[in-house]
């Protein structure tokens, strides 16, 4: 599968692409990638400049990930709205799918703000939802032992980025992450396949 990932440091942190290329490989997927990133970015911003979508209108890809500026779902769901309808406008003329990353919000603050304005969008476009911020939401309620966010409380620390590309592999790829037996570097063991298991039962829940 080929990915577009277009996004800011939500996406580059702790290299998720690569967290997802790697997670991929291991149940026989191979993925090529390409990330489109910009410190603090919203995605009209990248509309702006114009390298994403002359990279969209290429044809290179299977498949444009998203990644709204963290806060703009939930302050300003509607300008979020219209950033991603025009972005998925490109994506469909180019022949390929789109995909929108909800991220986690602030630690301590709301979810559901965020949750709500990328299911709604999802589902007017019929766009695939990558549901991390749900999944992190889920998991810190019943495991806040192990902290997703960095200590700055807004990005993600690397426990938080694996359990994303374990999201992504269960949402955007259709694979069962359970069953990854590859070492992460900065992750012991243990730490790594509670959030495989984690990420694939939530979802499970979710969807069941």
């Amino acid at each position: 599968m080929r990915i577009l990932f277009v996004g800011n440091s939500f996406t580059a942190r702790n290299n998720l692409p690569g967290l997802i290329t790697g997670l991929a490989a291991a149940r026989g997927i191979t993925v090529e990638h390409r990330l489109i990133s910009a410190g603090g970015a919203s995605l009209r911003q990248h509309l702006n400049a114009g390298q994403a979508l002359d990279e969209i209108a290429s044809g290179n890809y299977d498949t444009v990930v998203l990644q709204e500026q963290s806060t703009l779902p939930g302050k300003n769901p509607a300008r979020m709205h219209d950033n991603i309808r025009d972005f998925h406008t490109a994506i469909s003329e180019a022949g390929a799918e789109t995909a929108l990353y909800l991220t986690w919000s602030r630690k301590g603050a709301p979810q559901d703000p965020l949750t709500t304005a990328y299911a709604s969008i999802a589902a007017e476009l019929g766009a695939t939802l990558v549901p991390a911020g749900l999944i992190w939401q889920h998991f810190q309620a019943t495991h806040p032992e192990l902290p997703l966010h960095a200590p700055d409380n807004s990005h993600p620390a690397l426990a938080g980025s694996y359990l994303t590309a374990c999201v992504f592999l269960i949402t955007l790829l259709h694979e069962d992450p359970t069953a990854v037996d590859l070492p992460v570097k900065g992750l012991d063991d243990e730490t790594a396949a509670l959030l495989r298991h984690s990420a694939w039962s939530i979802c499970e829940a979710l969807t069941s």
